[in-house]
């Protein structure tokens, strides 16, 4: 088996370019399920993505996620997403929201998004409409559903001993365990990696898009959203996603093989192996309300796309999001650790620190940067699409605002310092680096924010901004000449 390896953006962009030159003028094949080879293809290479077909979902559930979805859409609660690619900032073709647990978020191609909680036991959560309640709920049944379904798929390749087990059939076929690579670990492990925190809902709608891109490998057609692997994921977790096409034109599953393979009027996922030049890719058929798994590393190894069809189509795609830093609570104790700093009974205009040691001083201004462009600045573009769900947000981003002013005062109240006579030279020296660094880095940061969403601002930015602007280059320019180990810097 051939492949090309590499992991950034730049490797990637590499390898494809490698791939279409090996290419030429040909396509790689790829099979449907009217193809021979289709099933046993699926079994030998592609065994970890399971389709469940929509009649083994029950029916209530599929009644209330269906009608989750258009409420959403009636409420004018989908978005398009800005995010960087390649260093340019596009708007997704997909509209997105973002549910789940509260106080989390989802990072993906530099974009963050910020969940609309999903009801939780104990907490009070208001929302705007009652029926954005009731789509929240349903997406939180469903969530429930498919994190016990994807545990009973995953036991079921964990201890599969015959080919006759029929629920561990794909379309009849059994994964061969010995060919899988399933690695388990213990229930904790089990668990960590299938309690989904969050899915992202998707609508897009073909007939309104003036271009979709080809898919470039295969030929499979057009494409609603490209080769990928979903980012930001706990290692090994699954990824389960709920397929609806709901109104448009009517679409007639025939036998007959289109020029591009597959029925260009269903919508498809499309499965290949990473990188893979010779082993065929898969395009499955997705049908109104069916799910699929995409099992333990079958995300790390393989990558799926989105292959268009004719109508409108929503999607619920459930995940272990990566949180580690991305929750509400880790946020707050950051902020906590980085004004530890402070005396408490000082004003903000007379601020005192407990300490001019460079590792504090560092800690707390990577922080403070942390705050700003990893949270602020993010949710003052994202922030207003929340309004039309909750006002959750609102109460604790105001609060971390708060904190980030605080910040800044801690900034100024470092330079004025610093600026003093009577320091040790060596300390002092190591200081301003860390502060030329890291100042220079905020700088540089805000105006790119400037750039990419000129109306993300934060309240006071400006005026905060020109102040830690002057007092940046007045310490720059004046502590560099009391430093000859800062005259080339």
């Amino acid at each position: 088996m051939k492949r090309i390896q590499g992991t950034s953006e730049q490797e990637r962009e590499a390898k494809k370019q490698k791939l279409l030159k090996e290419l030429g003028n040909r396509w790689l094949p790829y099979l449907t399920p009217k193809d021979a080879e289709f099933y046993q293809l699926w079994q030998e290479n592609y065994c970890k993505l399971i389709l469940r077909e929509a009649s083994r979902i029950p029916e209530l559930l599929h009644k209330e996620v269906q009608q989750a979805f258009l409420t959403l859409r009636k409420h004018g609660c989908l978005f398009q997403d800005l995010v960087q690619i390649k260093g340019k900032n596009l708007l997704t073709p997909v509209s997105r929201l973002l549910i789940g647990n509260p106080g989390y978020t989802y990072k993906y191609l530099n974009s963050r998004l910020f969940t609309v909680p999903w009801p939780v036991e104990g907490s009070n959560i208001k929302y705007t409409e009652d029926e954005i309640f009731a789509a929240c709920r349903a997406f939180s049944k469903l969530n429930d559903y498919l994190h016990k379904d994807t545990i009973q798929a995953l036991n079921k390749l964990r201890f599969v001993k015959s080919e006759q087990n029929e629920d561990s059939t794909i379309f009849g076929m059994v994964p061969e365990l010995s060919k899988s690579g399933l690695d388990m670990g213990d229930d904790m492990e089990l668990k960590k990696r299938t309690t989904y925190n969050l899915t992202l809902l998707n609508y897009m709608d073909p007939q309104e898009m003036s271009y979709l891109k080809e898919e470039p490998y295969f030929g499979m057609g057009k494409m609603a959203v490209s080769w990928h692997h979903d980012e930001n994921l706990v290692e090994r977790s699954t990824v389960a996603v709920y397929s609806y096409s709901c109104e448009g034109p009517e679409v007639i599953d025939c036998d007959e093989r289109s020029p591009e393979g597959r029925n260009p009027a269903l919508w498809h996922v499309g499965l290949k192996i990473a990188w893979d030049i010779e082993t065929p890719g898969l395009a499955i058929p997705l049908h109104q309300g069916d799910c699929y798994l995409m099992l333990d590393d079958l995300n790390t190894t393989h990558q799926h796309c989105v292959l268009a069809g004719l109508q409108p189509r929503f999607s619920s795609t459930h995940r272990v999001a990566e949180c580690s830093v991305g929750t509400l609570d880790y946020i707050f104790k950051q902020c906590q650790l980085a004004l530890q700093n402070v005396k408490d009974d000082m004003e903000p205009r007379a601020m005192h620190l407990r300490s001019l040691e460079s590792s504090v001083i560092r800690q707390g201004e990577e922080i403070h940067n942390e705050v700003e462009f990893e949270w602020l600045r993010q949710f003052g573009f994202h922030g207003h699409r929340y309004k039309k769900c909750t006002d959750w947000w609102h109460l604790p981003m105001s609060e971390l605002e708060g904190l980030w002013k605080k910040m800044e005062c801690v900034t100024n109240a470092v330079l004025c310092e610093i600026r003093k006579k009577g320091w040790p030279m060596e300390q002092k020296n190591e200081i301003i680096a860390d502060l030329l660094a890291l100042l220079t880095t905020r700088q540089e940061l805000r105006m790119e924010w400037c750039m990419r969403w000129p109306s993300s601002g934060l309240k006071d930015s400006t005026q905060n901004a020109a102040k830690l602007e002057r007092l940046y280059t007045v310490t720059r320019t004046g502590l560099m000449r009391d430093s000859e180990h800062f005259a080339g810097y």
